[in-house]
């Protein structure tokens, strides 16, 4: 039987620690002339939404040109600040076990849903190490689409395409640490298990009904059973 796991990146494997705020507003003034004085909200939002949010915020329409302006200039700051991210940022405890023992499992394929754009995605990863068992093409991202369900399933059918046979919505997991990641994974009919090590506390992410939620990814017992 085959299986899809598809992570969240931001507060679920790894944190920034500030530097991708800071390289949001980098980027936020280059296309737009003017300095970032406040940023839209992030948690489970994706990238082009955030851009454009931000945008309004500071009384500035923006079109898709200009995302894709900004998302150009974050690739190129973030490859560049590689060293800040890895000195200042840190993979979250158990990410990296997490992510081993799932490719420990056979029939196992490892992407993610993210709304960071995939080269800032494999920077991120690649920066701690955690690139190794991830299949980026089968994954969702921040450029696909505004809205996290359809990353989901642009991810299922990547991975469809992949494997050269359908993907069951009932053989996904979906793992991340925001009520976002959780309605994307019930809108989508696929399994979520939610994390607390993002802003959103345990009990809260529980209410929002996922599959299973924990504390951290150092307890992978509903991972294993999950997948098993």
């Amino acid at each position: 039987m085959m299986k899809l796991v598809l992570w969240d990146i931001d507060h679920t494997l790894i944190a920034t620690r500030g530097v991708g705020r800071e390289l949001f507003g980098e980027c936020f003034e280059h296309v737009t002339g003017q300095p970032m004085k406040e940023q839209a909200l992030i948690d489970g939002m994706t990238e082009p939404v955030i851009f454009r949010e931000t945008a309004r915020l500071h009384g500035i329409n923006t079109d898709r040109a200009q995302f894709e302006a900004f998302a150009a200039c974050s690739a190129r700051r973030h490859q560049a600040r590689a060293h800040d991210l890895r000195e200042r940022g840190h993979a979250l405890p158990g990410a990296a076990a997490a992510l081993a023992a799932v490719a420990g499992m056979d029939g196992v394929t490892q992407s993610v849903v993210t709304g960071n754009i995939r080269p800032v995605a494999e920077i991120k990863l690649a920066v701690f190490g955690l690139d190794t068992h991830i299949q980026f093409d089968c994954g969702g991202y921040g450029e696909d689409h505004d809205d996290r369900a359809e990353l989901v399933r642009t991810a299922i059918m990547r991975t469809a395409q992949a494997w050269g046979a359908p993907v069951s919505p009932a053989d996904v997991l979906l793992i991340g640490d925001t009520p976002a990641d959780i309605a994307a994974g019930q809108e989508t009919d696929v399994q979520v298990l939610a994390v607390a090590t993002g802003r959103t506390n345990l009990t809260d992410l529980q209410n929002a009904a996922p599959t299973h939620a924990i504390a951290s990814l150092q307890d992978l017992t509903h991972l294993r059973a999950l997948l098993t």
